[in-house]
């Protein structure tokens, strides 16, 4: 029955959607699969978007949808955000694209992050895995060890990856020592039973493992194990750092060695950013004899510094921050509701979130992937754009009518299913 209803939706997408369609076709020419990001490639061909103003955006068919994708975390200022548009604009034709020099946009910009998320000093950077890979960095060099406790499920950008054995791409697996996540115990063995750990890098909440919250007493006892053997702990802030005016670790009462920051913190463009204790840190001071080399063409790019400034002081206030975390908890407690008795099941916090659907209705690692496709394909003939893993990121002002018509949605969805969903 799931195996009917999911070809019939995949016929209508195709049949809906010939142009995107095309797009791929000539893609596969260029470029291998024809995706350059692997995580926007979907079978049976990926949609193309051809624009997008505030928190909706259209494809190459026509189609508008509610933007629930929010660029992975990264797109919370939407498409066209007035004051961003206008800084945008106004860098480029004041001050120039590139000026290849210090400037002191990123000497303002640096102070109001070092002040928003309880930072000594900080660096920029490209990405939220080149932030992650300095960090890290910064943390052998500043203990003279190795080893690095990461845990399972976790995502650290496009080179660390971690499953449920060490897989992370590009890098030594011989330096990493795998735990389990809101494990405490797990945590402390791993930390306290391996030599040379430089570093314990943990997510606040899992993003690419499903949207799974850190438990408190989990991330504090990760803090206190690492700070007993002398390593640098390292929050990984780049998707969370939304979640609250100075991040999830002010909501969790932690104080890491180094957080490790990027998404919508460029305002829209490439950003990265790392920071935390100053002697820490002062491993990058050029200044320093055999200081380690940090550099980058785009690192105090003149638009991201303009644009990230602006977004952080202007638009995405502390007040901001709190509300668009109230709206985000009101949605995923609706949604919550509306699947309780299913397969399916929502997680996440805040304004991040992710469906989930296995057989026992809770989150587990047996995931229904034919009916999160569905879900996926369903939810675009509904005008709502998500990603097909099942994760959301709020785009700030979204219409309360737009995440209404959501649950709506989604509890139609369910009825339309409701053999398929049903727990046995």
């Amino acid at each position: 029955m799931a195996e009917a209803a999911l070809e019939a939706a995949r016929a209508r997408f195709t049949a809906r959607n010939p142009n995107s369609k095309r797009i791929h076709d000539d893609a596969t020419g260029s470029l291998p699969g024809g995706n350059t990001r692997s995580v926007l490639h979907t079978a049976p061909f990926p949609v193309a978007m051809k624009s997008g103003k505030g928190c909706h955006v259209v494809d190459e068919d026509d189609h508008e949808y509610v933007d629930f994708v929010g660029e992975f975390t990264a797109g919370l200022y939407g498409h066209s955000q007035p004051i961003i548009v206008e800084t945008l604009h106004r860098t480029i034709e004041q001050v120039g694209l590139n000026l290849g020099a210090c400037t002191a946009q990123e000497v303002q910009y640096a102070k109001l992050l070092c002040e928003r998320f309880s930072l000594d000093r900080v660096r920029f950077c490209n990405s939220g895995t080149e932030a992650n890979l300095h960090a890290l960095a910064a943390a052998r060099r500043s203990t003279g060890r190795k080893k690095v406790v990461v845990f399972e499920g976790g995502y650290h950008g496009a080179v660390l990856s971690f499953g449920h054995g060490v897989a992370a791409n590009n890098v030594d697996a011989s330096d990493w020592v795998l735990a389990k996540y809101n494990d405490a115990d797990s945590a402390r063995a791993a930390i306290a039973e391996t030599a040379d750990v430089a570093a314990v890098l943990v997510e606040g909440m899992q993003g690419a493992g499903g949207c799974i919250p850190a438990r408190q007493d989990f991330l504090i006892a990760v803090q206190e194990a690492a700070t007993k053997v002398g390593a640098i702990f390292i929050l990984d802030e780049v998707m969370t750092s939304r979640l609250a005016p100075g991040g999830l670790q002010s909501m969790m009462g932690l104080s890491p060695d180094l957080t490790t920051l990027g998404k919508y913190l460029g305002g829209g463009l490439a950003f990265g950013a790392f920071g935390g204790r100053e002697h820490v840190m002062r491993v990058y001071d050029p200044r320093e004899r055999d200081a380690l080399a940090h550099s980058g063409t785009f690192n105090n790019n003149t638009l991201a510094m303009h644009a990230g400034f602006a977004g952080l002081s202007r638009v995405y206030t502390p007040e901001a921050s709190e509300s668009l975390t109230r709206v985000g908890e009101d949605l995923l407690r609706r949604l919550r509701t509306v699947t309780q008795g299913t397969k399916a099941t929502f997680t996440g916090m805040g304004s991040i979130m992710s469906l989930h659907i296995t057989d026992s209705g809770i989150c587990d690692a047996g995931e229904r992937e034919d009916l999160k496709e569905l879900f996926w394909l369903e939810m675009m003939e509904s005008g709502f754009w998500i990603t097909r893993r099942g994760m959301l990121a709020l785009i700030l002002d979204t219409p309360q009518a737009d995440l209404d018509r959501f649950v709506d949605t989604v509890s139609a969805f369910l009825q339309r299913h409701g053999e398929l969903l049903a727990v046995a």
